[in-house]
């Protein structure tokens, strides 16, 4: 029996070997700078038992130890994590061209190939079709004039919110549901013209809320796949398999809407962007494609950084006295305007606050080396995954003052803003990748959230204490509050 457990040891040692001597050969310098420092990575795993439930949290740990430019191994991956404004810099503006390309999880269901012609987030290189595609969204979705030319349609669903609000008076609200609904109407009509939920459905209703939701919660799974991309054939966890059943149930919603748009013709009283692509020859693929990535894309960063704006407001009473303040010698007794909205110094500044301290993506969406290069005196390998920690650079308090305090008087007489050119906050990236969408964004952000403060109170249920709200952090491509925020609204303006 002794001797058989003997003969089976080269069995485990060759394989840890090989992987030793792969890992010495990579360390090995060859003339380059070594790489980033990082935790001493576990035999075969790496540091994947490092990472935790809460990524985000555990790098801007780590980088208190290891410091602002980290490198890490999952499986045989390399990770190089960014986590400071200067590092932010060089892998975003000074090598902004090497570290364009994309990091494609293998939950994503759809062929490379396909994606680099149809998608817009998971096209993996800034080619010329992608150059197209934002192109193309920037004009008909994002520029000032498409943005102005929209104002109608996001006034339209403002007052149904609010009317919906006015109906539930004094009653228990599920505040992100409203706001998502909300949100996701507004998109849907500038992409289609048309509502896509109902401001009283469920999540487990079935229908599209609940799909975008799940399907945005089955992408942040770790995937094996991701970290030994020998498995990805097998699917062993079966993620691609249960994205790919989900974005057919997606599809199965919108193909009715295309074929009926398709099969009128004419011109509309309003050109959307449906219109849009079927007019420059889309197949309902390509359209299933740009539509799953703008409303995904489009409504939850907005849904989450609106919802931890209120419960920092309710939970900081003296700061939702001053944002009433203002929009009160505003606006009076209307609804607020949303082009007026972009100039009020202190709802801004609450805005900015929500977006550092809770920044949408806290990551921001994975960047891959197209080529070995040096950063900081250091080596990063070709094809690397490379991450950009925002929400560790939003809690430096090098970079910030109380950096745990919801403060939104330090953006006043201050000109940092979330476009991409300050470094200390990121919130929509930067550089080439940066989100195509943050003029809409901006509007969105705005607009829903004075409404909800300028029209109505909001309170806890059974009259809890504003200082005991939970601000516990669920990770996930947004990062959203780990328990929902109830309130009860109560009327105060526009009767």
């Amino acid at each position: 029996m002794v001797g058989d457990h003997y003969l089976l040891l080269p069995i485990f040692l060759l394989p840890l070997l090989y992987f030793i001597s792969k890992q010495l050969k990579s360390s090995s310098t060859s003339g380059r700078p070594p790489l980033p420092p990082g935790p001493v990575p576990w035999p075969i795993l790496g540091n994947i038992p490092h990472m935790g439930k809460m990524p985000h949290a555990t790098l801007s740990n780590l980088a208190q130890t290891y410091g602002p430019l980290m490198c890490l191994k999952l499986g045989t991956q390399y990770l190089v994590v960014g986590s400071s404004p200067a590092a932010a810099i060089e892998l975003m503006k000074t090598h902004d061209r090497t570290f364009s390309a994309r990091y494609v999880p293998k939950v994503v269901p759809a062929d490379q190939e396909e994606l680099n012609y149809s998608s817009i987030g998971w096209n993996d290189e800034c080619s010329d079709r992608w150059k197209y595609l934002r192109t193309l969204c920037r004009s008909e979705l994002f520029s000032g004039k498409a943005l102005e030319n929209q104002s109608c349609l996001r006034e339209k669903k403002i007052f149904d919110m609010v009317e919906h609000l006015r109906a539930k008076e004094g009653q228990v609200v599920d505040f992100g549901e409203l706001v998502f609904a909300t949100i996701f109407n507004m998109l849907g009509n500038v992409l289609m013209s048309r509502d896509v939920v109902g401001l009283e459905e469920k999540r487990a209703d079935g229908g599209l809320k609940g799909l975008v939701r799940t399907i945005m919660e089955v992408v942040t799974v770790p995937n094996i796949s991701d970290y030994y991309p020998f498995f990805d054939r097998f699917d062993l966890q079966g993620v691609r398999k249960k994205t790919s059943e989900l974005e057919k149930r997606i599809r199965a919603i919108w193909e009715p809407v295309i074929e009926e748009r398709r099969q009128k013709g004419g011109p509309l009283d309003q050109i959307d962007f449906l219109e849009s692509l079927i007019e420059n020859n889309f197949t309902n693929d390509r359209i299933h494609q740009l539509l799953l990535e703008l409303f995904t894309a489009g409504a939850d960063t907005s849904i989450s950084t609106i919802e931890w704006a209120m419960a920092e407001l309710v939970k900081n009473p003296e700061i939702m006295k001053k944002v009433h303040e203002e929009l009160d010698r505003e606006f009076h007794d209307d609804l607020p305007n949303e082009s007026q909205l972009m100039q009020l110094p202190y709802l801004q500044a609450c805005i900015k606050e929500a977006l550092r301290l809770h920044p949408p993506g806290p990551l921001l969406m994975p960047h891959r080396a197209l080529e070995t290069c040096q950063v900081m005196n250091y080596t990063i390998p070709k094809d690397a995954q490379v991450l950009l920690n925002v929400w560790a650079i939003g809690r430096d308090p090098s970079v910030w003052d109380e950096p745990l305090k919801f403060r939104p008087e330090r953006f006043l007489n201050c000109d940092k803003d979330f476009r991409g050119n300050d470094f200390e906050l990121l919130p929509f990236g930067a550089g080439r990748r940066i989100c195509p969408g943050v003029p809409m964004a901006a509007r969105q952000l705005s607009v829903v959230l004075a409404t909800l403060v300028h029209c109505f109170e909001w309170s806890l249920p059974e009259g809890k204490d504003p200082q005991q709200l939970d601000m516990k952090e669920r990770f996930g491509i947004t990062l959203q509050k780990e328990q929902p925020l109830l309130l009860i609204p109560k009327s105060r303006r526009y009767q």
